[in-house]
This record gives C-alpha cells, sequence and structure tokens, in this order.
C-alpha cells in the first residue's frame, strides 16, 4: 500500500499508469494546475548518474526497513502469543501491528507536508533515529510487560516509519522522469524484499539461541546501519513548489467526487480483512500441527509469491485496466481468506500462502495508479493520495484486533477467516459501484461535449 509528496512522482508521470480501459482518457485531459510547474523537458533530470542511483538505492534501503519490517509482524504475533505476552490476548496483540501499520500511512499527510516546505533531511534523520531507538527499546522489554512493546513497537515504530515513509518515494521523482516507473518498482520492491528477509531472520534470532532480547538488538543493528547508509546517500535537487496544495481545499472538493468517496469506502473494508493473512498466517499454521520449522517459513512463501505479484501486474494491468484488476484481485484476495478456513495440512498452506501472496501483491501495484485514474486535476493528486490513505489506514487498525478478539482464547479459526474474507468481498463490490459510477460520470460528460 503513498501520500502528499508522491504527487512528484505521478504527476508528472501520470501516463506512465495506463488506466483502466474504459477510462484511459481520464488521465490524457487531466488539468494542469497554474500553481505547478514541473520541468518541461525530461533532459532537466539527470535520469541516472551517482547522486540519482544513490538516492534510489537509499530509498530501497529505506522500504526494507519501513513497510518490509512492518509486514513482518506475523513473526512477532506468534511469538508473543505463545512465548511473551502469554496473559494478552490475540486481539490485544494485533493492536501492537495494526497501529504501526496505521501510522505508517496515517502520517503521510503530515510527513507529506513537511517534505513539500523543505524539510526532506530533518524528517529522515528524525525518523531514521527513532526506528532504530525504538527497536532497540523493545529489546528491553520484559515478558507479559504490554504497554512497554506497544510504546516501542506500535507506536515507536509506526511513528518512525510514518515520518520516512513518504518522504523517501516522493525524492526519487527529483531525479528521474523519464525512467521513473522502473527506478519507482525498484524502490517498492525494498518492501517485499524486507518481508521476505525479516520473517526468516527474526524467526530464527528470537527462536533461536539468541533469545527475544539479543534477537531483536541484532535486528535493530541491521535495521540502523541500513538506515544510516539510506541517510547518507539520499539527496534532494529540485526546488520546492512555490504554492502548496491546500489539504482542505482538496478535502472538500473529493467528498463531492462520488467515484473517489466509493474509493475510499472499498479500501477501507477492503484493508480490515487484507492484514488478517499478514498477522495470522504463522500461528495458524503451528496451531494446526503443521512443523514449526516449515511454519516460520509460510510468511517467506507469502511475501515472496506477493513480490512476484506487484512484478507481474504492469504486464497482466496492459490486458486488463487499473479498475478491473483491481476489482479482479479484490475479490481474488476475498476467496483466499475465505479460503483460510481450510488450511490443515502443509500443502494448504504452500497454496494458500502463494495465492493470498500473488493476488494481494497485484491490489497492492494498482493502488496508486488507481488513485490517479479517478483524479481529475492531476495537480491535486498527492494531497488525494493522502486523504484516502489515511481513511484506508483506519481499516488496518481495527481489523486484526477484531479478528484476534473473534479467534479467542481457543483458536476457532473459522470465525476470524470468515469475517475477514467477508468484509474483503464487501469492499471489492463497492469497487465494483464506484467503476460502475466512474464510466457513467465519464459517459455523461462525454454526451455534454
Amino acid at each position: 500500500m503513498v501520500a502528499e509528496s508522491e504527487l512528484r512522482t505521478v504527476h508528472t508521470e501520470g501516463a506512465a499508469f495506463q488506466d483502466d480501459k474504459e477510462g484511459s482518457e481520464t488521465l490524457e485531459s487531466c488539468r494542469v494546475s497554474k500553481d505547478w510547474d514541473p520541468p518541461s523537458s525530461p533532459h532537466e533530470f539527470p535520469e541516472g548518474g551517482l547522486a540519482a542511483w544513490a538516492t534510489a538505492f537509499g530509498a530501497f534501503l529505506v522500504q526494507f526497513c519501513g513497510f518490509g519490517y512492518t509486514s513482518s509482524f506475523g513473526v512477532y504475533q506468534d511469538f508473543y502469543t505463545q512465548h511473551y505476552l502469554t496473559n494478552e490476548t490475540s486481539s490485544a496483540i494485533s493492536w501492537i501491528g495494526s497501529t504501526g501499520a496505521f501510522l505508517i500511512t496515517a502520517l503521510g499527510l503530515v510527513s507529506g507536508l513537511l517534505h513539500d516546505r523543505g524539510y526532506f533531511y530533518h524528517l529522515m534523520i528524525a525518523g531514521s533515529f527513532l526506528q532504530s531507538f525504538s527497536l532497540f527499546m523493545l529489546s528491553l522489554s520484559k515478558p507479559d510487560q504490554y504497554y512497554q512493546i506497544f510504546l516501542s513497537q506500535g507506536l515507536g515504530l509506526g511513528i518512525a516509519s510514518g515520518l520516512i515513509y513518504v518522504p523517501s518515494i516522493a525524492v526519487v521523482s527529483h531525479h528521474f522522469r523519464r525512467r521513473r516507473t522502473l527506478v519507482m518498482t525498484f524502490v517498492a520492491t525494498g518492501s517485499s524484499l524486507g518481508a521476505i528477509i525479516h520473517p526468516i531472520m527474526l524467526n530464527n534470532l528470537i527462536n533461536g539461541p539468541l533469545g527475544f532480547a539479543n534477537g531483536v538488538r541484532a535486528s535493530a543493528g541491521l535495521i540502523s546501519s541500513f538506515l544510516l547508509i539510506a541517510c547518507l546517500c539520499m539527496r534532494t535537487r529540485l526546488d520546492l513548489p512555490t504554492t502548496p496544495v491546500n489539504y482542505i481545499a482538496v478535502a472538500r472538493k473529493s467528498i463531492r467526487d462520488v467515484p473517489f468517496v466509493l474509493l475510499m469506502a472499498g479500501g477501507f473494508l477492503f484493508q480490515i480483512g487484507f492484514f488478517y493473512p499478514l498477522f495470522f498466517f504463522q500461528l495458524d499454521s503451528i496451531k494446526h500441527g503443521i512443523s514449526v520449522n516449515f511454519s516460520f517459513y509460510s510468511l517467506v512463501i507469502l511475501n515472496g509469491s506477493n513480490f512476484i505479484g506487484r512484478l507481474t501486474s504492469g504486464v497482466i494491468e496492459a490486458f486488463t485496466g487499473v479498475m478491473n484488476l483491481t476489482i479482479l484481485s479484490s475479490i481474488l484476495c476475498g476467496a483466499v481468506i475465505l479460503g483460510m478456513i481450510g488450511l490443515s495440512s502443509l500443502a494448504s498452506v504452500v497454496v494458500l500462502g502463494v495465492l493470498y501472496g500473488y493476488c494481494s501483491g497485484l491490489n497492492t501495484a494498482m493502488g496508486a495508479p488507481l488513485m490517479a485514474t479517478l483524479t481529475p486535476d492531476l495537480s491535486e493528486l498527492g494531497a488525494r493520495m493522502g486523504i484516502c490513505l489515511f481513511t484506508l489506514g483506519f481499516g488496518s487498525l481495527i481489523g486484526t484486533p477484531i479478528s484476534g478478539a473473534l479467534l479467542t482464547s481457543h483458536y476457532t479459526w473459522w470465525i476470524p477467516a470468515l469475517f475477514s474474507g467477508i468484509v474483503t468481498l464487501v469492499g471489492a463490490m463497492t469497487f465494483i459501484i464506484m467503476r460502475y459510477t466512474f464510466l457513467r460520470r465519464k459517459r455523461i460528460l462525454a454526451l455534454g461535449q
């Protein structure tokens, strides 16, 4: 799953996103705000060079350490439930991870605004330091001390990742225009690669001879090193916009845009169920008697398939269109979550992990292009992304705690799987209504001309 600062990424290359085939003319006819004056020639961008590629590599490392680490919370969910926070319910433990996931996207409103006012380096340094500090504080947390873990991992890590997530993506667009889609794909794979590497490392560290405290410290050392390298690599280049986008004005305009409101409603519902497999897949596998050693790699299978889904999304979207692929992947995600009711064997873990990882990867990759398709004025795209992601963040905040409460201490797995699957499918149905209203408005405008 970008806020205001990504305006520079998508605004200057709106055509790079191939829109829904029925609505491909939308971006081509978008109005450009007079307050935004991007360079008119691609030659004004370096399109390479040491500073440009170093910045891209730094952004890759930030994604690896940020969303990649958050997506690995299923390891902590399993460990806390069985060993470290045994007095807490699965729902209470889920609040730790869901709070972090919420803050990453929600703080995009703040970090994007500050980035556009020239505070890039301040955000990167403060966020990197806070993430390193929070992880080391997590290593000092004692067993059954819920508040210590929530403060360090839920709030600390969430705020830190939220401060650096959007600026690290936006700064890439300072150096690339013609190659921006390719470079942004490379940067985005950082989170997928992190979601593969971190579960392997964490499972072997905290469940191995090192134990929780030293294992988390080793993880914190790796994260701190990567973030230090990222801060040294990334450099800004473009001047600040003369007139920053007015969030309040864009918000008032957005709530009167029916397709966009339906996008936020459908995305909110979809996010409620989206994180259920990421948080509970490993624990589900272990509780069903699957080998512990194999279960440790269940999230690796899921996230590895997610990586492939993101990479192949562009090829599939060229045939289906953005809206159609979003709807299809959302329906498939809901169906696979419902299929988790039948998880009972090693083979089912592999099949469900591969299917959900791939479908969720396709869906995640379509997020920014879909918002671009529904934005009539691309100068407002960054602000709309921030507003939309802030709304979607509430879905990720409440989804897994609800699933944890439904799971209960008796581990009744079919109830949270049924709830998450149904609410995800309802979100997909909302996307279908969104597509209908968007195409209907487009036809009405065409007739009016």
